[in-house]
């Protein structure tokens, strides 16, 4: 027999994700996304330096950590992108169409040899990377 509950998870990411685009589009206040992890907290870090969501704190419970995430209604969607795609500095622009809903806001989160930023410091900067995620 099976214990029910004992689901694999797939991605802390995505988990992390949906947590939050759920709780925003039941108008919470605030959520808390457990298990942390490093990617989690950077990809909050963004979302936060363009004003999607407010403060968030790292709750350290001995285990694998807890977030608790301050919303501020601005969030419509956020998702990962799953593989991670390998993406060339000169082909953000394609990426931008197929994934956001305009090309006036949005952001797509990419992990590059220079750390986890949105595409468009990535392509200031000329880096390359794989796509993690996107939110608007």
């Amino acid at each position: 027999f099976f214990l029910i509950g004992n689901m694999v998870r797939a991605s802390v990411l995505n988990d992390a994700l949906k947590c939050l685009h759920n709780a925003e589009k039941r108008g919470k206040r605030q959520v808390m996304i457990r298990p942390s992890s490093k990617v989690v907290v950077k990809f909050l870090q963004v979302m936060m330096n363009h004003g999607y969501i407010g403060e968030f704190e790292i709750v350290d419970d001995h285990r694998s950590g807890k977030i608790v995430v301050e919303l501020n209604g601005r969030l419509n969607k956020c998702g990962v992108i799953s593989p991670r795609f390998d993406i060339a500095h000169n082909e953000y622009e394609q990426w931008v169409a197929d994934l956001l809903p305009s090309r006036q806001f949005g952001h797509i989160v990419v992990t590059t040899s220079q750390g986890i930023m949105d595409h468009e410091e990535a392509r200031k900067r000329h880096a390359g990377g794989k796509v993690l995620g996107f939110f608007y």
